[in-house]
């Protein structure tokens, strides 16, 4: 139950970060967060604290006394805007395109995944967005050093720059008491930015 994920918005109420039950409770004990409440209200950990004793939902219990996991806390003193625009990386490459090759349509697992140029960068294909596509070990064996057409091969969707943030996105179900918050204008602090070295 510590483990489980708690979403971090900034004190403009934008989500930063995910973070686990964990951290936020040393958050809203420190007073360096409050929790929000299915109203939207705000509480400390004080009235956290009597607030979980009248619920039975995820709780953690302690030799003193019961708390309710939060979903969302509120940071009290970080207010910077994230990034607008989302991070060119392996990670969010995969969540983009949702662990499927782009050839054959297979969902798997990442470790039987891999990255692949669409135009071959010795033929003068770039690393950037929309000509890097997740593809699987087979296809893109069976590409090589091809142009998908060259190749015989068509691609399920083309490649383009999202417009969503792949930390929230990919979570298999996010929780409903995260959803008033999570916009298109949220970005990724996830992974370092991948660099067309031309």
């Amino acid at each position: 139950m510590l483990d489980s994920s708690v979403l971090v918005l900034n004190r403009n109420w934008q989500p930063i970060h995910v973070t686990t039950a964990r951290r936020a409770f040393s958050l809203l004990y420190l007073g360096a967060a409050q929790a929000i409440g299915p109203d939207f209200s705000l509480f400390d950990f004080d009235s956290w604290t009597a607030l979980s004793a009248a619920t039975g939902d995820d709780v953690v219990r302690t030799v003193s006394m019961v708390l309710r996991v939060p979903q969302v806390i509120m940071l009290q003193l970080y207010d910077r805007l994230p990034r607008s625009k989302v991070r060119f990386s392996r990670h969010n490459i995969y969540a983009r395109d949702d662990n499927q090759c782009q050839y054959c349509g297979l969902r798997a697992d990442r470790s039987q995944l891999n990255l692949d140029h669409v135009v071959p960068r010795f033929r003068g294909g770039r690393t950037t967005w929309e000509n890097v596509v997740c593809c699987c070990v087979p296809c893109n064996l069976r590409k090589g050093a091809r142009t998908p057409h060259e190749a015989g091969m068509r691609l399920i969707r083309p490649p383009i720059r999202p417009r969503w943030t792949p930390t929230f996105r990919t979570r298999a179900t996010t929780p409903r008491e995260w959803l008033p918050f999570l916009g298109p204008t949220n970005a990724s602090y996830w992974n370092t930015e991948l660099i067309d070295d031309e």
